[in-house]
């Protein structure tokens, strides 16, 4: 029987939107099922995720700070947006701006991050972008790779619910490693944590109205 009930998904971004795109391939070869992409929301206007999602056919909308005067202003117009289009589940996918605790409160165990490592290795205030693999690179580790957690108030804190491990080369740069664990990893377990948290959000075990 054709499913009909989706969680319906708000990804969050501020750049580029690989992680977006590795989302909206899911949906389209059917890896993510139990969830729709309904919205995508940049705090950058010139973001290229935004193009991506037009691209995709998903509606968007741009709310800065910059726009808004404060980063709490920034997060109530972000909230309500979100209840306007009845959004069950949100994504970051590379967006650049720590959520309040009011804000990650709001939607308990329904906010999800990927990270570039496996937290609790290289992660916390500071640690985004290449410098995860920077710090990776400098302290010698063998093996990396990507986490996707829940989302609290405290930056990578929340609890994990999918890791990927990726060996290091001896000749890895940290650009270098941050392709292969996007590729490897992020592109793979973020989709699949997805799934995962939509699948448990339409059983009925956590969903509720909003």
């Amino acid at each position: 029987m054709k499913q009909t009930k989706k969680a319906h998904i708000a990804v969050l971004v501020s750049g580029g939107g690989t992680n977006l795109q590795a989302l909206i391939n899911a949906q389209k070869k059917g890896i993510l099922t139990s969830g729709r992409i309904c919205l995508v929301i940049s705090n950058n206007a010139s973001a290229y995720a935004l193009k991506r999602a037009e691209n995709a056919g998903i509606p968007t909308a741009v709310i800065t700070r910059r726009d808004l005067g404060s980063q709490e202003a920034m997060e109530e117009k972000i909230l309500k947006t979100l209840k306007e289009h009845r959004i069950d589940l949100i994504i970051l996918a590379g967006f650049m701006s720590i959520l309040s605790e009011h804000f990650t409160k709001a939607y308990d165990h329904r906010i999800i991050n990927v990270h570039p490592s496996l937290i609790p290795s290289f992660c916390g205030e500071g640690f985004y972008g290449l410098k995860v693999h920077e710090a990776a690179l400098a302290k010698g580790v063998k093996v990396t790779g990507a986490t996707v957690h829940f989302v609290n108030e405290i930056p990578d804190g929340g609890e994990i619910i999918l890791q990927k491990a990726v060996y290091i080369r001896e000749d890895d740069t940290p650009e270098t490693l941050q392709k292969r664990v996007m590729r490897l990893a992020e592109w793979q377990i973020l989709p699949a944590a997805a799934e995962k948290v939509s699948k448990e959000l339409i059983s009925g075990d956590c969903s509720r109205d909003r």
